[in-house]
Parts: C-alpha cells; sequence; structure tokens
C-alpha cells in the first residue's frame, strides 16, 4: 500500500479508468455478440450493428483502450464472421 498521498491520489484515479476501460469493452463485446446473432438469424439490420460496432472499435482505439493492432484483429474477425 502506498504511504505517499500523491501515490495514494494515483491509485485511485487508476482504479478509476480501469473500471471505465473494462466497461467499455464490455460494451464492445455485447455488440460482437449482437452483431453474431442478427448474422445468424438472417436479420437485416446485421450491416448496421457492424459499423457501430467498427465505429466503437475506432473509437476504442483513438481513447487508448485497444491496441491499433487488436482493433484491425476484432474488426478482420467480423467480417470473415459475415461471409459465413
Amino acid at each position: 500500500m502506498a504511504n505517499i498521498k500523491s501515490a495514494k491520489k494515483r491509485i485511485d484515479v487508476i482504479n478509476r479508468q480501469s473500471l471505465e476501460n473494462k466497461s467499455y469493452k464490455n460494451k464492445i463485446a455485447t455488440y460482437v455478440k449482437k452483431y453474431k446473432l442478427a448474422v445468424d438469424n438472417k436479420d437485416e439490420n446485421a450491416a448496421k450493428l457492424l459499423s457501430e460496432t467498427f465505429s466503437l472499435i475506432d473509437s476504442a482505439v483513438s481513447k487508448g483502450i485497444l491496441q491499433k493492432a487488436t482493433a484491425n484483429r476484432k474488426k478482420a474477425r467480423l467480417s470473415v464472421y459475415t461471409a459465413k
């Protein structure tokens, strides 16, 4: 445990940021699941869900939540899932 006041504050900040990042990643996972379900059910809203998921992934990269290579891999896998 930290003894210095600024270190204690940094721990609080890191914990808060970790929660925000985790919730954002969960949101991305939820959209991916919705998209896959829409593709499996041959829903016409699948293309809209795909674009929303892509924009979420891109914004996660810009916010520093995901690395660029990870985002590209996720988007590529979703594109391949579309072709199935």
